[in-house]
């Protein structure tokens, strides 16, 4: 089993959960996280006269899920396509993390690993 973090743009996560759930994915959680990448932020204008300052903490989405090692990569793509700027992207568009997960217990009835998810 691996669990899947995407860190995508906020307002791409609607298609990005159609994107998983069409690819098999069953379970999943996300919520806004602000953050910076290598990117270092943006320039915003503020109040009137045009003045910028440099937003460091960007806006993001965080999607989690664990799946079977057999269902990675095409959950994986199905992020990829669903989350990628038109084109061949943008900066800002996101990035992937997979983890192993050792082990899975559903609570309620104490099942575990590949039962449990």
């Amino acid at each position: 089993m691996v669990k899947i973090e995407a860190i995508v743009r906020p307002e791409r996560i609607n298609l990005v959960v159609s994107a998983i759930e069409a690819a098999g994915c069953r379970g999943y959680h996300f919520e806004n996280v602000t953050g910076r990448g290598q990117q270092g932020g943006i320039e915003v204008f503020t109040g009137r006269g045009g003045a910028t300052t440099t937003r460091t903490a960007l806006p993001k989405t965080l999607l989690v899920t664990v799946v079977e090692d057999k269902d990675k990569d095409k959950i994986v793509k199905a992020i990829i396509d669903a989350a990628r700027s038109s084109g061949a992207g943008a900066i800002g568009d996101g990035k992937i993390f997979i983890s192993p997960v050792s082990e899975v217990i559903r609570v309620r009835t104490g099942e575990k690993n590949s039962a449990a998810l």
